[in-house]
């Protein structure tokens, strides 16, 4: 009969769901780690050259604040197309797992240093001061004194873009980036099957809750230190 489509076949589809699963955690844990990194230098550098700070710079904090403010409004999806030269540079090709990284972590890269930065910003000028009285060096100021005093947040910071890293994980499905976005695409969207889209949902928010509550509790964590 038109209209009705047969459930799909979880014999045949669990091993590409498993191997969706696998490569949804890979792009998200390579994303967070190259685009974690990237992105708290980037927001210690925004933060250290705002003018009466660390190291203030006028120009290195307006250009790279230019920059933040031009990517970060960008949808993903278009992002994604938008870097497709770069990342053919970089991975040798617009399509698949290793090219879905690519575009991932400089967008992951560009918001985590807009978060670090805000979070940074927040931690009392006083501590700031009174580390520069007693002679500390700047360079240890800023990693040894302000990022550990904004440790918690930060941490929130982070498990807000593990988050926003799953969805855009889930999106580099349009471009054939495999993982679990591709998987609910290719046999939910296409085959008209909601149960394949709605597993695949189901996975997605387990994912995601696994990664908050972690997250909560190591900030809980660092803030009974």
């Amino acid at each position: 009969m038109t209209g009705i489509h047969p459930l799909a076949n979880w014999d045949s589809l669990t091993p590409v769901l498993l191997q969706s699963i696998q490569e949804t955690i890979y792009m998200v844990a390579v994303t967070l780690v190259i685009g974690g990194v990237a992105g708290l230098l980037i927001g210690a550098v925004l933060y250290a050259t705002r003018p009466g700070n660390l190291f203030g710079n006028k120009v290195v904090f307006n250009v790279m604040n230019l920059v933040i403010n031009v990517i970060r409004p960008i949808p993903f999806i278009i992002f994604l197309t938008a870097v497709g030269p770069v990342t053919k540079l970089v991975a040798g090709t617009t399509l698949g797992t290793e090219a879905a990284i690519v575009p991932m972590t400089i967008m992951a890269a560009v918001v985590i240093g807009r978060v670090v930065e805000q979070n940074l910003v927040a931690v009392d000028p006083g501590v700031v001061e009174a580390a520069l009285a007693i002679g500390a060096k700047r360079l240890s100021i800023l990693f040894g004194v302000v990022i550990p005093e904004a440790l918690a947040p930060l941490i929130l910071g982070y498990t807000f873009m593990f988050i926003a890293v799953v969805d855009m994980s889930a999106m580099a499905g349009y471009i054939g980036g495999g993982g679990l976005g591709n998987f609910a695409i290719i046999y939910g969207y296409n085959q008209f099957d909601q149960q394949a889209t709605w597993v695949t949902v189901a996975i997605i928010i387990v994912i995601v809750q696994v990664g908050q509550i972690f997250g909560n509790w190591l900030a809980q964590r660092v803030l009974r230190r």
